[in-house]
C-alpha cells in the first residue's frame, strides 16, 4: 500500500511538472492591414509597380501583412498624399515632392535642370542623394522608395522653335518646372498631371512640361501636336513612396525588414519602369503622327542661357534658410556623372 501510495504521488508530481513546462500554444499572429494611396492612374507603369510592391510585401510576410491598394488618387489626391500619410489617412503613399512647393527644400535640388539623360539615372541619383543628405524635411515619415522621371520635354498644341514662340504661352508645370517656364518667358500654370489632359483639350493651357512617357501614360499625346526636346528642360521630378512613421515603428522587426528590403529593391523596379515607359511614350506619339524635334543650335544656346540663373537662385535661397544648397548641387552633379557611365 505504501509503495502504491508513493507511486501515485510520483505520477501526480510528474503530471503537474509536465503541465508546468509544456509550451503554451501561441495565439495566431494578427493580420496587419494597411492602405496604399498612389496618384498614378491604374494602368500606368508606376501604378502597376506599386501594386506589385504591395503583393511582394504580402508574399514575403506570408500574408501577415495585407495591403489595400488605391491607385489614381482615389484615397488621397496628389497634392495631399504626403500629408495623408503623415496624418494616417493612408499608411503608404506615392506622389511628387513638387506638388507641395517649399515643403521639401533640399529635395527640390533633385529637380533642377542638371541634364539628366534618362529616368534610370535620375532615379538612382535621387535615391542616393536622399540617403547621403538625409534631409530633416522627411523625418516625419519612413521613406521606402525615391524615384524620378527622365528629362523633361515641351509637349504643345503649337510648334515651338524659338524663345519668341514660347513667350507668353500658358504651360502646365509643377514645382521647379514652373520656374523654367517663367525664365523662358512663358506663363506657368501650376497643375498636377491628372488635370493636364482636360486642360490641354479645352485650351486652358497650350503646352506642358513633362517627361515623354506622360504622353502615353496619361494619354496626353492625344491632345498635343508637337514635342520639343531641349537640354534646357533636362530637369526631373522626384517622387516618393513613404509610410506613416508611427505605423512603421509599430511593426515587428522581421516585418520592418521586409519593408526595408522591398523598398530598396523597388528603387530599381521604378527606375526600369521609367526607362521602359519613356520608350513607349515616344513610340505612342510617333504612331499618332505628332512631330518630334529639337531646337536649332542657336536657339538651344539661348534657352540654356535663359534658365542658367535657376541653379544659382536655388543655392542662394538655401543659404538664406541655413541649408547646404551648394553642397546639394555639387553632389547631384557628381552622382549624375557617376550613374551616366553605368546607365
Amino acid at each position: 500500500m505504501r509503495k502504491k501510495g508513493l507511486l501515485t504521488v510520483l505520477c501526480a508530481s510528474c503530471f503537474l511538472l509536465a503541465l508546468t513546462i509544456a509550451p503554451v500554444p501561441s495565439a495566431k499572429a494578427e493580420t496587419i492591414n494597411l492602405t496604399y494611396s498612389n496618384f498614378f492612374p491604374p494602368t500606368h507603369g508606376h501604378a502597376i509597380a506599386g501594386a506589385n510592391m504591395a503583393k511582394e510585401i504580402e508574399r514575403r510576410t506570408n500574408g501577415r501583412v495585407q495591403i489595400s491598394y488605391f491607385p489614381g488618387g482615389t484615397l488621397t489626391k496628389p497634392r495631399v498624399c504626403y500629408d495623408g500619410v503623415v496624418k494616417g489617412i493612408s499608411d503608404i503613399g506615392q506622389s511628387c515632392f513638387a506638388y507641395t512647393r517649399g515643403r521639401f527644400p533640399l529635395m527640390e535640388a533633385v529637380d533642377l535642370p542638371l541634364g539628366y539623360p534618362n529616368g534610370r539615372v535620375a532615379t538612382k541619383v535621387a535615391y542616393e542623394f536622399f540617403k547621403t543628405m538625409n534631409p530633416s524635411e522627411l523625418k516625419d515619415v519612413k521613406v521606402l522608395v525615391i524615384h524620378a522621371h527622365g528629362p523633361g520635354i515641351l509637349a504643345a498644341k503649337k510648334d515651338v522653335n524659338s524663345l519668341d514662340d514660347i513667350r507668353g504661352m500658358k504651360i502646365r508645370c509643377t514645382g521647379l518646372s514652373s520656374k523654367l517656364a517663367k525664365y523662358l518667358g512663358a506663363a506657368p500654370v501650376a497643375m498636377p498631371q491628372n488635370a493636364a489632359y482636360e486642360a490641354l483639350q479645352k485650351g486652358v493651357v497650350e503646352g506642358t512640361f513633362c517627361p515623354i512617357e506622360v504622353l502615353k501614360g496619361w494619354k496626353q499625346g492625344e491632345v498635343i501636336d508637337y514635342v520639343i526636346e531641349t537640354q534646357a528642360l533636362g530637369y526631373t521630378t522626384a517622387m516618393f513612396v513613404v509610410m506613416n512613421r508611427e505605423k512603421y515603428e509599430s511593426l515587428p522587426p522581421d516585418i520592418k525588414k521586409v519593408f526595408d528590403d522591398v523598398g530598396r529593391e523597388w528603387v530599381d523596379v521604378h527606375a526600369k519602369v521609367w526607362q521602359d515607359i519613356d520608350r513607349e511614350g515616344r513610340k505612342f506619339v510617333t504612331e499618332l503622327g505628332r512631330k518630334i524635334h529639337k531646337l536649332p543650335p542657336a536657339e538651344e544656346k539661348k534657352w540654356n542661357q535663359s534658365i542658367s540663373p535657376i541653379i544659382i537662385d536655388y543655392q542662394s535661397k538655401m543659404i538664406e534658410q541655413g541649408l547646404p544648397g551648394k553642397k546639394a548641387v555639387e553632389l547631384l552633379r557628381e552622382l549624375i556623372a557617376e550613374y551616366s557611365k553605368v546607365y
